[in-house]
């Protein structure tokens, strides 16, 4: 329906009709909602009208004056753009033509800093804004994504009938709720996307460990997918797994042997990585997870070295049945640190930034809809519900039980890794970042040493109150002046 021939006024606009988009578009028509809609390049409004949209109530628009004039007031749009310098122009663009309380909702993949700016920058001018994370791809977006909205709190009451109808639900709740002011949305959002990073990454080296390291076939690793998605590793990502598994291609030859092993990135979990070093938080599996991509994407290199550069002779014997349940432990318990690091990093982030997160709340966020949906997250918000000031999911009652449980054969699955050569980065920095949390003494005290010996940087005792700093003149030649402390 155009702009011409209906004046009537719609609950929402969104601009921005690609993929996401049109699908957002859908579901909320499907909810009873009337949508405008804009799109820079006109001719996709026509296409989106007369062909998904056909027969719905949706209203396309031309002219970006018109579209806002078509909405209730406060006016509500939804920006579905490309991340950075295009959503500041939509704003420029649409700010003249909006009164003081209208709202816009950046639905985008927005860094957090970007929205805190906005929020500030909008808020000057009367207008309120949105960050909010949405996850779930194309079949989230049409039947039920998960929303992570953040921003000025004032616009929540206004959006959240309509964010709540169109999330996903689970068990009757749906998976959206405030997540807190200014750019807190999108950073669950970027949180969300860097633990995404880690889950896949951690499914490909048990992927690679039973293919390379077990030498089973395809079809035999596509039913252990299978088994394990019907357990505690039952998720979306090991679900499309499974299927992935199951796919041949054109030669009758499974495809997923066809594609080549390098992977890309959109770059927000290398901003998780990054934010993490601001903060001091240890995101080791994260982290290796970026790399893992970065390293696959040297295809060239990697083929030249795999010509020079030695392997070892050594072939798996023992029984290949206790080494799937070992791998599958060790992604069990790889997961369970990758959801606790990332933990870590919003509890930080919440003191830093002045957040008040709902921790529980997020799981039950995350629990459908989006790509990181699973059984896991409940029991993620079950640990919550009974200390909503838990330190660390590592702490908690159920998650003890789950990593005692799941040890032995995470060892056994990295240690046989590194014994068969077959990379497995996740697992082991995983596991490493579990000896080095559990354990009471580190050798820091020797790096300590070192920094004060070469740098004059001082360090604390054991038998000394803790903030009292020392200097030794290690060598009898260097003076008694140390430097400044300070912590990075």
């Amino acid at each position: 329906m155009s702009e011409v021939d209906n004046p009537a006024k719609a609950d929402i606009g969104l601009v921005g009709l690609a993929v996401m988009g049109q699908n957002l578009v859908l579901n909320m028509n499907d909810n009873g909602f009337t949508v405008s809609v804009f799109n820079r390049t006109t001719s996709k409004v026509d296409e989106f009208l007369d062909g998904p949209a056909k027969g719905t109530n949706i209203l396309g628009f031309h002219e970006l004056k018109a579209f806002v004039e078509s909405l209730k007031a406060p006016r509500r749009i939804m920006l579905m753009v490309k991340a950075g310098p295009v959503v500041d122009a939509f704003i420029e663009q649409l700010v003249p033509y909006l009164d003081k309380g209208d709202i816009i909702i950046d639905g985008g993949n927005s860094l957090y800093n970007d929205s805190d700016r906005r929020t500030h920058e909008l808020h000057k001018k009367g207008i309120l804004f949105i960050g909010s994370g949405v996850s779930g791809g194309e079949e989230g977006a049409r039947h039920g994504p998960s929303l992570m909205p953040g921003g000025n709190h004032a616009a929540w009451p206004h959006i959240k009938p309509i964010f709540q109808s169109i999330a996903a639900h689970v068990d009757g709740e749906p998976c959206c709720d405030w997540v807190g002011n200014d750019g807190a949305g999108h950073y669950v959002k970027m949180v969300h996307n860097g633990i995404e990073y880690g889950d896949m990454q951690l499914i490909c080296e048990a992927y690679q460990m039973m293919r390379e390291g077990l030498g089973m076939s395809g079809d035999e690793i596509q039913q252990v997918f299978a088994e394990w998605n019907e357990g505690v590793l039952d998720s979306y990502l090991i679900e499309i797994t499974r299927d992935i598994l199951a796919v041949r291609d054109d030669d009758g030859e499974l495809l997923i042997d066809h594609i080549l092993d390098t992977a890309g990135q959109k770059g927000t979990g290398k901003w998780t990585g990054m934010n993490a070093l601001d903060l001091g938080i240890p995101l080791t599996l994260i982290g290796e997870a970026v790399f893992a991509r970065c390293l696959s994407a040297r295809k060239e290199e990697r083929v030249r070295a795999s010509k020079v550069l030695p392997d070892i002779s050594a072939t798996f014997d023992g029984d290949k049945k206790e080494m799937v349940d070992a791998i599958r432990d060790a992604l069990y318990a790889s997961k369970i640190i990758s959801y606790a690091q990332g933990y870590m990093l919003m509890r930080e982030a919440a003191e830093i930034y002045g957040w008040e997160l709902n921790y529980g709340g997020i799981a039950l966020m995350w629990r459908g809809g989006c790509i990181i949906r699973s059984q896991f997250l409940s029991k993620i918000r079950d640990a919550f519900d009974v200390n909503p000031t838990l330190e660390n999911l590592l702490l908690d009652d159920f998650f003890i039980g789950a990593i005692t449980q799941a040890l032995p054969g995470w060892r056994k699955a990295v240690g046989t890794a590194v014994a068969l050569g077959v990379p497995a980065p996740t697992f082991s920095s995983a596991l490493s970042f579990y000896d080095g949390y559990r354990s009471e003494r580190l050798p820091a005290n020797l790096l300590q040493a070192q920094r004060d010996y070469f740098g004059a940087h001082t360090y604390e005792r054991l038998d000394k109150p803790r903030g009292e700093f020392f200097h030794t003149n290690w060598t009898g030649r260097g003076g008694d002046v140390s430097a400044s402390t300070y912590d990075v």
